[in-house]
């Protein structure tokens, strides 16, 4: 079960922008937990000019609400359904448990079992089966579909997709039908490790990405090696934030950074870097 969060930002900008036909879909996502992306994407949210519309697609543990604070007008509670074997229909072939990379799907003698807590909820089992023997259910898509119903009865300009971590399936449902992916990432060892990989999600995808170096101060040789990544893959680095104890400290009181320290360094990098993405995108 997850509790889904959308919320309509109002924008603190002075600048203003005429609201696009159709909301342009920025998706933010981080090769791994812990990158900052949240925090990045509530307060790109707050930073952008014009109505937005922000959703948090980390369906598991959704915390963008916490910052924004939004008046919910509606709360529902959705059930992700993992495959379940109708076991009248099912005759143990077994081309779903070759499909699951995860092995969240295994054949015992004739019976066929499924682990819940590995599934991924990729759909691949689904399209496998002969004979439809799977239940299923779509999370992050449903999610996806209610912000652009949202944006567009609001005229929203924008509609910025905070993603989970990670490379799996929630991500790349997330990522679906952006319009520019920004990878937020830290200088670390593991950061880089995973930056590679969601990049090359990315790629795959051929969706438009940049990246955004989170506390690139801390260590900037890893910085530098990142950096060099983004020209070998030809990713623009389109933003470097600074590590501050201004974002620890918003954190702490549970509120965006954007309104707790509005002239911090990180909430100046921040600004400049939604000043980049509009002018690309």
């Amino acid at each position: 079960m997850a509790n889904v969060v959308a919320a309509n930002v109002a924008a603190d900008s002075k600048t203003v922008v005429e609201p696009k036909e159709i909301p342009m879909k920025i998706a933010i996502a981080s090769g791994k937990g812990g990158t900052g992306k949240t925090t990045v994407s509530v307060s790109l949210a707050l930073a952008a000019a014009g109505p937005v519309q922000y959703v948090d697609c980390d369906v598991e543990e959704p915390n963008g609400h916490i910052f924004l604070q939004p008046s919910f007008t509606k709360k529902e509670e959705i059930f992700l359904t993992v495959p379940e074997v109708i076991e009248e229909k099912c005759n143990a072939c077994g081309k779903c448990r070759d499909l699951c990379r995860f092995n969240a799907i295994t054949v015992f003698g004739k019976k066929l079992m499924t682990f819940p807590e590995l599934c991924h909820a990729c759909g691949g089992c689904f399209l496998v089966c002969p004979e439809e023997s799977l239940a299923k259910g779509k999370l992050v898509s449903l999610v996806k579909k209610q912000a652009r119903e949202l944006a567009e009865k609001r005229s929203a300009s924008w509609i910025l997709v905070d993603g989970p971590p990670g490379i799996g399936c929630p991500v790349i449902a997330s990522m679906s039908g952006a319009d520019f992916v920004l990878l937020v990432t830290e200088p670390t060892l593991s950061g880089l490790h995973d930056l590679n990989r969601v990049a090359d999600l990315a790629k795959h995808f051929n969706v438009r990405t940049g990246v955004c170096i989170n506390k690139w101060d801390l260590q900037p040789d890893y910085c530098n090696e990142i950096e060099q990544v983004c020209r070998n893959k030809d990713i623009s680095v389109l933003a470097r934030i600074p590590f501050d104890t201004s974002v620890v400290e918003s954190i702490v009181h549970g509120q965006p950074l954007l309104k707790y320290a509005p002239d911090a360094p990180a909430t100046s990098a921040i600004r400049q870097l939604w000043e980049g993405l509009q002018k690309i995108l």
